[in-house]
């Protein structure tokens, strides 16, 4: 008995320090070491569930050490705190490392290759852990790869095959925290967006809405009202969080690439009308200066003509009823504005005439 309450001290002791940079100093071989001891104490916890006397003295043993809050110590970093957590110490310790930035990259690799061992025969009563650690790590791993690869904005996003693998991950996550709570994925994209660079995750965010979905439909069809839409799994929620979030959807539609964020709106029409909505309000911050002799804003913040031409533009050479969606709204709005043909006079006219010459 003494020799199990050692064990379970150490390895406290390991699960509090794998949660701080002493990790930095571990090697592959500390790290297997580690998850084989996670490994035998939950093994003790499936074998001793229940016999009592050994339960107890674990669970004294457990609560004496864990109720040293507030020192230097390792006590001080909440770890094992009842026996059930013996049950899944090895997902608390997988979970802390693949967290901590401080574990070095050889380390690091290690601990993916105990996640993911491969193709093969599991031993008995293994195969739920080894299914619990792969979700666990492909939860992980997908906000690792968010959160370090940066992207230039010349990006190609379908054919880059890092960019695609994040996507697909955020779609994954998302539908699995949907099953579980309608406002779970709404909650995980905004923990999602507090914690990443923004301009990574909206290329990522911008991705998963292109790709394709599980049951497409013709193009023309997405544009029918009565007709139902069927995205790609995941992808509704996207739409919808945007959709609620109007300074996050004014960034994406901002800051992305026109050619981009004309391919997410011709695949999803709720976010076509907020991208047109957001470029009409964009121009009518724009007033003439006859003595430039070109539209400009009144803000530094304002967008510049060159960009909101170049945004319709890109939306005019996208296919029908999208284009003609486009140029109907223009339409209207130089109308509203006195439907002048001379130039200088309403900024419709002078978006319709250049976009009428290629301009």
């Amino acid at each position: 008995m003494e020799s199990l309450l050692q064990h379970l001290d150490r390895f406290s002791e390991v699960l509090a320090v794998s949660r701080t940079t002493h990790v930095s100093s571990w090697d592959p071989a500390t790290v297997r070491r580690a998850l084989q001891w996670a490994g035998y104490l939950r093994h003790v916890h499936r074998r001793f569930g229940r016999h009592v006397r050994i339960r107890t003295a674990l669970e004294r043993r457990l609560h004496n050490q864990w109720k040293q809050v507030g020192g230097s110590g390792p006590a001080s970093v909440p770890g094992l705190t009842s026996f059930g957590a013996l049950g899944r110490c090895d997902l608390l310790l997988a979970q802390r490392l693949l967290e901590n930035p401080a574990l070095g990259d050889a380390a690091f690799h290690s601990l993916l290759q105990q996640l993911f061992p491969g193709p093969g025969v599991l031993e008995a009563g293994e195969e739920t852990l080894q299914g619990s650690l792969a979700l666990l790590a492909r939860r992980r791993s997908a906000v690792h790869m968010l959160r370090l690869n940066g992207f230039g904005e010349n990006s190609v996003l379908q054919e880059d095959s890092v960019i695609k693998t994040q996507a697909e991950l955020l779609l994954e996550r998302l539908q699995q925290v949907g099953r579980a709570e309608a406002e779970a994925p709404s909650r995980c994209l905004s923990s999602l967006w507090e914690r990443l660079p923004h301009n990574n995750f909206l290329q990522v965010i911008a991705a998963a809405l292109l790709l394709p979905s599980s049951s497409p439909q013709p193009p023309n069809e997405q544009w029918e009202l009565d007709s139902p839409k069927t995205p790609g799994e995941g992808s509704q929620e996207l739409v919808c969080w945007l959709l609620r979030k109007s300074d996050i959807v004014a960034t994406f539609c901002r800051s992305l690439p026109a050619g981009l964020v004309t391919s997410v709106a011709g695949r999803h029409p709720d976010l076509f009308q907020v991208y047109l909505g957001l470029l009409t309000n964009w121009g009518r911050h724009l007033h003439y200066d006859l003595q430039k002799g070109i539209w400009v804003g009144a803000e530094s913040q304002d967008v510049p003509w060159e960009e909101l031409y170049c945004r319709f533009q890109s939306l005019c050479q996208a296919p029908s009823p999208l284009k003609d969606e486009v140029l109907t709204a223009l339409e209207s709005c130089k109308a509203q504005d006195g439907g002048f043909e001379v130039p200088g006079l309403s900024i419709w006219t002078d978006l319709l005439l250049a976009l009428g010459s290629g301009a």
